[in-house]
């Protein structure tokens, strides 16, 4: 069975083993922890009840992750997204004042599209659509966009009003935190009967009638780019693109990340995504789908100890997010800056997805300015005729943001 085991996952081909996988299945949870916490304390502002969030956020990162690996067969860990999670509340709930069993019904809807569009190889010409030059970029921009989130949990640096960022007080017990490794005990309670609080509460016929059809693509759209984002950045880290420099088994991976969100809908969360700190575990030595698994494990058995969990601050797993942000920097070394053509872009895709806080807004920016550049140069033929479509739809998404 150990051997079985192994030739599907292609240890040999990998160059891996059971401790280094394990170790970066542990690591990519542990980098992930936040989400138990974060999320349900997103979501619960809409009225949604706070531990039966726990319990779905739990469940819903520990099936996708179990799919990723078993299925897909990568290490790429999947739980409910962040900005997508701010988004369903602040912009669909709060502020169009849609009822939260409505926005899951959104939610779901979304992720049928997912599944549809996986189905007729939408999402996969998309992937194979974008300019190979612009693969590195993207590792490099989400790179600083992981630094910066470490940077920013452990104190180091801080919001200001003056400079929209500055030095933090490196006095701060959390600051001192990331640098001791002290840690805060926060015990609560939580049980995975509390789900049913949320689970099959979703309005998919309420979604249809209030014509949210706007949400719906929104969701749709900052989920696919997102994901296709964390795909490039930890495909380039795992050295998972072949010689056509294509991931093989890219149908699996939409299938599974279609389907956990359909299954976070049914649970009660917000749209569950590919998460980039995936990284952490790769840039520990994981290559196969054992690291998903044990990070799915991970979560299922958080449900359990969510208290232990709980009391591992942001501040902690720090270090590691900033260290893995500087591994990544490393494919800036791929980019040819002399080329105009591609280094604007790849600038511009590098620099806007920590500034913006969106790995979809850093695609937005070096798609269009990689398009306007080879129209302007006389080169348009060898662009690909879905490079243009999706340059309308950001040009359209920058017109509707900015509205």
């Amino acid at each position: 069975m150990k051997r079985r085991l192994e030739q599907y996952f292609q240890f040999r081909e990998l160059q891996t083993n059971w401790r280094t996988e394990i170790l970066a299945g542990a690591t990519t949870f542990v980098t992930m922890a936040y989400i138990i916490f974060v999320n349900p304390a997103i979501l619960h502002e809409t009225g949604m009840p706070l531990t039966a969030v726990v319990a779905a956020t739990c469940v819903c990162a520990a099936l996708g992750s179990l799919m990723m690996g078993i299925v897909a067969r990568y290490p790429i860990a999947l739980a409910p997204g962040m900005g997508l999670n701010a988004y369903f509340t602040y912009t669909v709930v709060k502020g169009m004042g849609v009822p939260w069993e409505t926005a899951l019904g959104a939610v779901f809807l979304s992720g049928i599209a997912f599944l549809i569009l996986t189905a007729f190889g939408l999402r996969q010409m998309i992937v194979a659509s974008i300019p190979v030059e612009l693969y590195a970029a993207v590792a490099v921009g989400i790179g600083l966009f992981i630094a910066l989130i470490g940077l920013h949990n452990s104190g180091i640096i801080t919001a200001s009003k003056e400079t929209l960022v500055t030095m933090g007080n490196l006095r701060n017990p959390n600051t001192l935190l990331a640098i001791f490794g002290l840690v805060r005990w926060q015990p609560q309670s939580y049980s995975f009967t509390d789900i049913t609080a949320t689970a099959f509460h979703l309005n998919i016929r309420g979604a249809l009638s209030y014509g949210l059809v706007e949400i719906v693509f929104v969701f749709l759209f900052v989920d696919l780019f997102d994901n296709i984002g964390t795909l490039v950045a930890v495909g380039k880290k795992a050295r998972l693109f072949n010689e056509a420099n294509r991931i093989p088994r890219m149908n699996q991976i939409f299938y599974c990340d279609a389907a956990a969100t359909v299954i976070g809908s049914l649970a009660g969360t917000s749209t569950v995504t590919s998460y980039v700190e995936s990284a952490a575990g790769v840039a520990a030595g994981g290559r196969s789908g054992i690291t998903a698994i044990v990070t799915g494990i991970l979560f299922l058995m958080a449900l359990f100890v969510a208290p232990v969990v709980g009391a591992i601050p942001s501040a902690a797993t720090a270090p590691a997010l900033i260290v893995v942000g500087s591994l990544m920097i490393a494919h800036a070394t791929e980019i040819p800056w002399t080329n105009p053509v591609i280094a604007i872009p790849a600038f511009l895709t590098i620099i806007t997805i920590p500034l913006t806080f969106s790995i979809a807004n850093g695609l937005a920016f070096g798609f269009t300015a990689y398009t306007i550049l080879k129209i302007a140069r006389g080169e348009f033929r060898s662009v690909h005729w879905l490079v243009y479509v999706l340059t309308a739809l950001f040009i359209a998404r920058f017109l509707y943001l900015g509205s």
